[in-house]
C-alpha cells in the first residue's frame, strides 16, 4: 500500500516568492514527486502569506493545519523548496527537533538532516542580504530625490492581483473547459484548500470578479462560464 503524504504549497503576499515558484509549479513539482516515489497525496494546502520570522506559524494557518494533519495521519508534509516552509534556521530546526517529518522535492528523501540545516541557513542569509540590498536602494533612490511610496501603490497592487489570479488559472481554466459553474468552480476551490486574496473561502461573486480579471489580464476563457 503506498504510502501519504502531505501537500503544502505557499506564495508571498508580496510577490511570487523569491523560489520563482507559483503555486502551479509547486504542486506540480509535488505531484511529480509522490508519482516517482509511489506515494498519495491525502489532502493539499496552499497559503499566500509571508513566510518570515520565527513566529511562521501564528502567520500562516494553513501550516498549522498541515503540520496538525501530518501528525494525524502520521505521514511527512511536502514542499518544492525549502523556503517554501521557511527561511529561518530557528524555525526549521524547530520543525526537526519536534519530529515533524517533511520531505522538499529538489532535495530529495533522503536529504542529511544537517545539509537542511546548511540550506536554510543560507536561504536565511539571502533573505537578509535581499533585504539590506533594497534598503540599500530605497535610500540611495531617496536621496537623489524619486518620490517613494504612494504614487505606485496602485500599480503594485494591481500587479499583485494579477500575479494572483494567474496563480490559480491553472486550476480554473480546465473546470472553466468542462462547461463548471461558478459555484462549481468556488466548491473546487475551496476543497483544495486555495484561499482567496484575503484568506477568505470562495464564493460564486469571488469567482466571478477571479474570471474577469483573467479575462481583462490575457483573454483566457473567463467569458465561458455560467453562475
Amino acid at each position: 500500500m503506498p504510502k501519504y503524504i502531505i501537500a503544502y504549497a505557499r506564495v508571498s503576499r508580496e510577490s511570487q516568492g523569491r523560489s520563482g515558484l507559483g503555486l502551479a509549479a509547486q504542486a506540480n513539482a509535488i505531484e511529480q514527486f509522490a508519482k516517482a516515489n509511489d506515494l498519495r497525496i491525502k489532502m493539499r494546502f496552499v497559503e499566500v502569506e509571508t513566510g518570515k520570522g520565527f513566529d511562521a506559524l501564528d502567520k500562516r494557518p494553513k501550516l498549522a493545519e498541515a503540520l496538525a494533519a501530518a501528525k494525524h495521519y502520521k505521514c511527512p508534509i511536502v514542499v518544492a523548496k525549502l523556503d517554501r516552509l521557511s527561511r529561518n534556521v530557528a524555525f526549521i530546526t524547530t520543525l526537526m527537533e519536534g519530529r515533524i517529518p517533511f520531505i522538499v522535492t529538489e532535495l530529495g528523501a533522503d536529504v542529511d538532516p544537517f545539509m537542511l540545516q546548511v540550506y536554510a541557513a543560507l536561504a536565511e542569509k539571502e533573505r537578509r542580504m535581499i533585504s539590506e540590498r533594497t534598503k540599500a536602494a530605497l535610500s540611495a533612490a531617496k536621496q537623489r530625490g524619486t518620490r517613494l511610496g504612494s504614487p505606485t501603490i496602485g500599480a503594485t497592487n494591481r500587479k499583485r492581483a494579477d500575479q494572483r489570479a494567474q496563480d490559480v488559472a491553472s486550476i480554473v481554466q480546465p473546470l472553466i473547459d468542462k462547461g463548471a459553474s461558478t459555484r462549481a468552480i468556488a466548491a473546487r476551490l475551496n476543497e483544495l484548500n486555495v484561499p482567496t486574496a484575503t484568506g477568505a473561502s470562495w464564493q460564486s461573486t469571488t469567482v466571478q470578479r477571479l474570471l474577469s480579471r483573467l479575462k481583462a489580464i490575457n483573454g483566457c476563457a473567463a467569458q465561458r462560464y455560467q453562475q
